[in-house]
């Protein structure tokens, strides 16, 4: 009987002890695979918050005007891709138009 309640003991000291690695071991893997991940999350969601509005909209109008300050704004190549993309939807207007749509 005496050795029936260790063997009893020692099986929850065994169960405690797996589960707390199993809670650590999951704790730990959060914190580093999903964790970041959701930082991310966050701040791709945070646009929709005014402050974070402001300031993305106070970015782009201080790297608008980094550009027009240049002589050259775009490269040459994108100048080309954007050059090819304007004449496909010129095109496209245009057939828009001749359907009578």
């Amino acid at each position: 009987m005496e050795k029936n309640k260790d063997n009893i003991k020692l099986f929850f000291i065994k169960v405690a002890v797996i589960t707390i690695a199993i809670i650590i071991i999951i704790n730990v893997s959060y914190n580093l695979i999903l964790a970041e991940r959701l930082e991310k999350i966050d701040h791709v969601l945070s646009i929709l918050k005014t402050q974070e509005r402001s300031l993305l909209k106070d970015k782009i109008y201080k790297e608008i005007n980094k550009g027009l300050e240049k002589e050259e704004m775009i490269d040459k190549e994108d100048k080309l891709i954007i050059l090819k993309v304007y004449h496909k939807i010129k095109k496209e207007f245009e057939l828009l138009n001749k359907n009578g749509e």
